[in-house]
């Protein structure tokens, strides 16, 4: 069956939301005859599903440029996403804190539902983020320092369940994708509390995650730091401490308020 095949026996609803997928690629925004030709449809089809969603405002029509782009509602279920996930003012501080002491990327990961998702970031152009690694994503804990801290952190038979949900693809010639492997080195983090990640996720950057626990101890969240590899290898073992401490900080930050994130027993 080919693409346009198992595009057709789509709802509507999944086609709409395979369209916006594709809109929100492009920078520019893309016109009809790109989205039918991308989505691999016919024409009048994708006139159907712009003429909805722009009714809706969840795209607009650029029609001096004769493109769709992505509209204002989907900022405002952005906004509300980040409400949900609900990083507490206090978290960004000290995110941003570490990300100026560290002079590196800064990141804040949680459990959310089945997913582990990163819930704030912290950089500037002089120490970006790992491109995708913003609000949101929430791909490849196998391979990112945070994600392993979250995976260290789960019962065994949850942590094969997500695995097995999600896969362990391979992103670089360093990644693990072998569950022994994974294990023992999800093991060796428990021991050192700090995990390292030496371009598993993205060839030139690596990373280091630390715990975020709650009053019994269990792992809630990750708090992490990027930098280019080189600056990496000078830099790691003097970040590692200050790390530490903003994790130690974060938890002791959430213990005091009422959105300390839910790990679920089992």
């Amino acid at each position: 069956m080919g693409r346009n095949d198992a595009f057709t026996g789509m709802a509507s609803v999944q086609k709409a939301f395979a369209l916006l997928d594709v809109v929100a690629s492009d920078p520019r925004g893309l016109t009809a005859k790109e989205l039918a030709a991308a989505l691999e449809i016919p024409l009048p089809t994708v006139y159907r599903l712009l003429k909805t969603l722009v009714e809706s405002e969840h795209l607009i029509h650029l029609k001096e440029e004769s493109r769709y782009a992505l509209g204002y509602k989907v900022h405002a279920l952005d906004n509300s996403l980040r409400r949900q996930v609900g990083t507490p003012s206090a978290v960004a501080r000290l995110i941003l804190e570490l990300h100026s002491r560290g002079d590196a990327a800064a990141y804040y990961a949680v459990h959310r539902g089945d997913h582990i998702v990163v819930a704030h970031v912290a950089d500037s152009p002089a120490r970006r983020r790992i491109t995708p690694m913003g609000f949101g994503f929430n791909d490849a804990a196998h391979a990112t320092a945070f994600g392993k801290i979250l995976l260290a952190g789960m019962d065994p038979e949850r942590r094969r369940a997500y695995l097995a949900r999600h896969g362990m693809p391979s992103m670089t010639d360093q990644t693990i994708t072998s569950a022994e492997e994974l294990e023992d080195e999800l093991e060796r983090i428990r021991e050192n509390g700090i995990a390292t990640e030496r371009e598993e996720f993205i060839l030139g950057a690596s990373c280091l995650g630390a715990p975020v626990t709650n009053a019994a101890g269990q792992i809630v969240g990750s708090v992490a730091v990027s930098m280019e590899t080189a600056d990496f290898d000078r830099r790691a073992a003097k970040v590692a401490p200050l790390l530490r401490d903003t994790a130690d900080r974060v938890s002791r930050a959430l213990r005091a308020t009422s959105v300390l994130p839910h790990r679920r027993a089992g």
